[in-house]
């Protein structure tokens, strides 16, 4: 069984503010940090410092070197990465004195994906190999639809969600990963509960984990729901804290683990996270997880 992580490589920009830019506002930023990041690899780091092999498939660009460099260093299998012409994917980060975040993404090589380059990735794949995704790529719904008819199971993180997802025939995933506004917009309900309901009824053969920021986290499946709650620490940054939760979650399952030893197991990781600063640089290692 492989792991075939379909994603994201970001160059994220952040500063530090004393608040968020506001329409019309100039502000100083009292710092400024360039971290290796995106949502795709962001968790297959998680997943390799998890003690999962992990193979990362995705665009960089000219001046992407260094995120190359970061998946080696952390342990990810970077045989399906390829430079192309132009500029990277990168973020514009800003962080609060709260600890907490806002983000401007620009695609970059990320939105560069064909159907030939996904064609070539998948098939070293087979069935009962899991595909992970999230949608910082462009043509999530071909590889949705390409996984699915080689029997691969298919874990997607809808985030950000907009119409490209629209596209996809979320029948065939096999796991959500994802927070309650990702929930409203996929189910069209608010409360916990009723997403929770509502996921269940549109999608009765998939297994859901919904994120609910200081309130925990829920897991439920075909006949079972478990809620974890959080493991309070000092927070610094938030950026990767979801990336880790979902990285953990995922290497749990491989490992056979119970549901509810999976969510405590993802949530110390992202409480670590988010006792730090950055997005890579915050993961944590499956040693430290176990010592917290």
């Amino acid at each position: 069984m492989k792991v075939l992580n379909f994603g994201s490589l970001n160059l994220d920009y952040v500063y530090s503010v004393d608040h968020m830019v506001v329409e019309g506002e100039t502000l100083a930023a009292n710092g400024m940090q360039t971290f290796c990041g995106g949502k795709g690899l962001n968790q297959s780091i998680a997943l390799a410092r998890a003690g999962v092999q992990v193979y990362h498939a995705g665009l960089i660009g000219e001046e992407g070197k260094i995120l190359l460099e970061t998946c080696r260093e952390s342990g990810v299998c970077t045989d399906f990465i390829r430079e192309i012409p132009g500029k990277s994917g990168h973020t514009i980060i800003q962080v609060d004195q709260n600890g907490q975040n806002c983000i401007l993404l620009y695609g970059g090589a990320n939105r560069s994906m064909t159907r030939e380059f996904i064609d070539e990735v998948l098939s070293h794949f087979e069935k009962g190999d899991y595909l992970l995704l999230q949608n910082e790529v462009n043509l999530v719904d071909y590889m949705v639809e390409q996984a699915y008819e080689k029997g691969m199971e298919i874990i997607l993180n809808p985030s950000p969600f907009d119409r490209n997802l629209e596209a996809c025939d979320l029948s065939k995933i096999s796991l959500f990963l994802m927070n309650e506004i990702e929930g409203w917009q996929i189910t069209g309900e608010k409360e916990t509960e009723r997403i929770l309901v509502r996921l269940r009824e549109l999608y009765p053969n998939a297994k859901a984990v919904l994120t609910l920021g200081g309130d925990g986290a829920v897991y439920q499946d075909q006949e079972n729901q478990y809620r974890q709650s959080i493991f309070k620490v000092e927070t610094k940054d938030t950026t990767a804290a979801g990336d880790t939760f979902t990285g953990y979650f995922i290497s749990s399952m491989l490992q056979q683990l119970p549901a509810p030893a999976g969510l405590e197991l993802a949530a110390k990781a992202a409480a670590i996270a988010v006792s730090r600063d950055g997005a890579t640089a915050s993961i944590p290692s499956r040693d430290e997880v176990a010592q917290f």
